[in-house]
């Protein structure tokens, strides 16, 4: 899935000089979050915000000033008010404390269909939403090569976790299934998780394997950019349950937002 072009980049609240894009650049070590900004607010911003604390206190030792971090968002996007937007933290000199890189993008949306290849990988520490990772992105260009819109990370016995750039959940006509496996847990899935629980629908975590899949109703994706049904695993096709689809979209829009 492609990132359009960068807008606006800041670090600390400032345009970088080059030396301080330098050590940033040299450094692979970190963590992020993305998330999408629309009228000036974002579904899930408590759960982004939880996320960089966890990783910075996990990473780093440190804690987190969520009040910076908004007021950093707030700063970089300007007058925009709908934006994709990306908050890296870093920690190129180990003496000093970390950097927060905010990268403001255009908005973008969620296809409405995913074809997904499936491959032998799973992320490292992929509780972590890090840095770095060459093999989620060595699978992911793979993938598209090969004709898919992503790679679907997979372990021993063809146990499914997540996607290279979603989450990924099943229907079995009763329930939402959600993998037990080592993965992300994305915001937007969380997000969906408290609203499905609120509405009362049911949900589960259990193991799901690439064998399974015939057993679902439905499969479909989630990132910060939406929801979306899952149409192809490798040469089989995934039926769409379009009632399904239609409550999945319905329950992260009605998600409230808070304002940046």
């Amino acid at each position: 899935m492609s990132e359009p072009a960068v807008s606006r980049l800041e670090v600390n609240g400032a345009s970088p000089a080059n030396d301080e894009l330098r050590a940033l650049l040299l450094s692979g070590y970190g963590h992020f979050t993305a998330m999408q900004v629309r009228d000036g607010r974002v579904r899930g911003l408590d759960l982004h915000l939880a996320r960089l604390a966890n990783g910075n206190a996990e990473l780093f030792g440190s804690g987190l000033d969520a009040d910076r971090i908004r007021a950093l968002v707030r700063h970089a996007l300007d007058a925009d008010t709908d934006a994709s937007v990306r908050v890296h933290i870093q920690r190129p000199h180990p003496a000093d404390p970390p950097s927060v890189t905010v990268i403001v993008r255009p908005p973008a949306g969620m296809p409405a269909e995913r074809r997904l290849q499936s491959v032998p990988y799973q992320r490292s520490v992929a509780h972590i939403k890090h840095l770095g990772d060459f093999g989620q992105h060595y699978y992911g260009l793979l993938a598209e090569r090969n004709g898919f819109d992503e790679a679907l990370l997979t372990g021993q016995d063809g146990l499914i976790s997540e996607g290279s750039v979603t989450n990924i959940g099943f229907f079995d006509g009763t329930a939402v299934v959600w993998p037990a496996a080592p993965m992300l847990a994305g915001i937007t899935m969380q997000v969906l998780q408290r609203e499905l629980r609120r509405a009362g629908i049911a949900q589960r975590q259990t193991p799901v394997r690439l064998a399974d899949l015939g057993a679902f109703a439905s499969v479909f994706v989630t990132n910060s950019r939406g929801v979306a049904a899952v149409t192809r695993v490798d040469d089989q096709a995934i039926g769409v349950d379009c009632d399904l689809m239609k409550q999945l979209a319905e329950s992260y829009e009605s998600a409230s937002a808070d304002e940046i």
